[in-house]
């Protein structure tokens, strides 16, 4: 991890975004911590690449109405698009479908925010049991919920997946490959296939671009997984078109930009 054991700053962002060609991006939770929040949102209100936060509260609390309520009125809170927890962390592979958590993601909809589901593949059955459950909710899937690809095995992961797509209230993130492929080993080539089940299941209309920045940098630099991204889609045989909606329709929809 040493090359990311440092901190980042919007001015280090804005100077790789330029360099991949994207203008502006979401900036999306690291710690279970709500100051991180409100210190998010109030650096986006002064970047101009900062489109939108997507923050982190704490879904088991009864109060979390008040709180989703205070976060939009803090400096910045304008900007507050949607609340993500690292369900990935969590020991029980049923985190996710608990009573008290899907009430708190009914605050969350209620609050008319998004919820980033950042999940690994064996806890997907159970998201596919919320986000049936909560269908008020937009939920937009993190990573692609880290497909295994140092093993190159495509199953369970890929029916979860196509499972998860065929619900209406999901859109997913092309985003986090590079790390969970070899870091020093890895080319188009080896992401296309999980790439592919994701257009396959989401289509450009429901699958955007993710930066995954700075921790694609334990893998490669934001330009290249930017480059390579547009390899993969343009690949696939997407049109212009489809390549813009995965590159900005798609985001800009979900998270009102």
């Amino acid at each position: 991890m040493a090359s990311i054991h440092r901190d980042f700053t919007p001015s280090d962002y804005a100077a790789a975004a330029a360099e991949a060609g994207i203008g502006r991006s979401v900036l999306v939770q690291v710690l279970a911590d709500a100051q991180e929040t409100r210190e998010f949102l109030a650096l986006a209100e002064q970047s101009p690449t900062i489109a939108a936060v997507v923050g982190w509260a704490d879904l088991t609390r009864p109060d979390l109405a008040d709180e989703l309520a205070a976060l939009a009125a803090a400096p910045g809170g304008h900007l507050l698009r949607g609340i993500r927890h690292l369900v990935q962390g969590e020991e029980d592979p049923r985190w996710i479908a608990r009573d008290d958590v899907r009430r708190g993601l009914r605050d969350v909809a209620a609050a008319g925010l998004v919820y980033d589901l950042l999940v690994l593949p064996h806890q997907l059955p159970a998201a596919i049991e919320t986000v049936r459950a909560v269908p008020e909710l937009s939920f937009v899937l993190d990573h692609l919920a880290k497909p295994p690809i140092t093993s190159g095995l495509l199953e369970p992961w890929a029916g979860l997946v196509r499972d998860l797509a065929a619900e209406p209230n999901v859109t997913a993130k092309l985003s986090g490959l590079i790390t969970e492929a070899a870091w020093d080993d890895w080319d188009a080539a080896t992401l296309r296939p999980y790439a592919d089940v994701a257009l396959d299941a989401f289509g450009p209309g429901r699958l955007m671009f993710g930066s995954d920045w700075p921790v694609c940098l334990l893998a490669g630099s934001l330009p290249a997984w930017a480059e390579t991204a547009q390899t993969l889609l343009t690949d696939a045989g997407l049109t212009a078109a489809e390549r813009d909606e995965v590159f900005r329709g798609t985001a800009t929809r979900v998270y009102r930009l």
